[in-house]
């Protein structure tokens, strides 16, 4: 997906004030941004703030970004940075029961699976902006909670019916080949082997 020429089209023409182009870009990315935010466990309208303030972030900077093409990363990192902002926000404002200390310490993991789990997350929202849009689209609506149908994915993404098992077979495959995969992946063999 990086190399992929549309989106430094639409990116160009947005930055001069294309109307058409900015639309584009918010029906392409949406999915993407919606599915990083979502992964803070954020509410409902919490989500809704956060993709806005992405949008708005985007605004002022499109003409700024050195490489067009790299917008899908510039949105992953940009949602991670606002979700995580409004997650610590929520908790300062969160009040404390101490009550409730027993039931939040008996939560909490180990360091090493939080940071591990914020890797392999983030190396997957990098994967998945670097797929054509079509399997992205495709993995986003498999992924969907709660599961959607076939029909609705066929609906949805314009796949035939038959077609999505094998579409999603090349898309896992293409997502494995992937650097940002095939670099968590080896992280993850190296760091195994230093424990044992």
């Amino acid at each position: 997906m990086k190399d992929d020429p549309s989106i430094v089209e639409l990116v160009t023409s947005a930055a001069r004030g294309d109307q058409d182009a900015w639309t584009e870009l918010v029906d392409r990315f949406s999915p993407l941004l919606v599915g990083v935010i979502r992964q803070y466990r954020l509410s409902p309208s919490q989500v809704d703030d956060v993709a806005q303030t992405v949008w708005l972030r985007l605004v002022e900077h499109l003409g700024d970004l050195r490489q067009p093409a790299a917008l899908p990363g510039w949105i992953v990192t940009t949602a991670r940075r606002e979700s995580l902002r409004t997650a610590a926000s929520e908790r300062r404002l969160s009040p404390f029961s101490p009550l409730g200390l027993e039931q939040v310490t008996a939560d909490v993991t180990e360091p090493d699976v939080d940071l591990l789990r914020a890797e392999r997350h983030e190396a997957l929202l990098t994967a998945l902006a670097e797929l054509p849009p079509r399997q992205r689209n495709l993995l986003i609506l498999l992924a969907n909670d709660p599961p959607l149908s076939y029909a609705e994915i066929s609906e949805r993404s314009g796949i035939p019916v038959g077609s999505i098992g094998p579409t999603r077979s090349r898309a896992l495959e293409r997502l494995r080949r992937t650097e940002p995969i095939r670099d968590f992946t080896d992280r993850s063999v190296e760091l195994e082997q230093d424990r044992r």
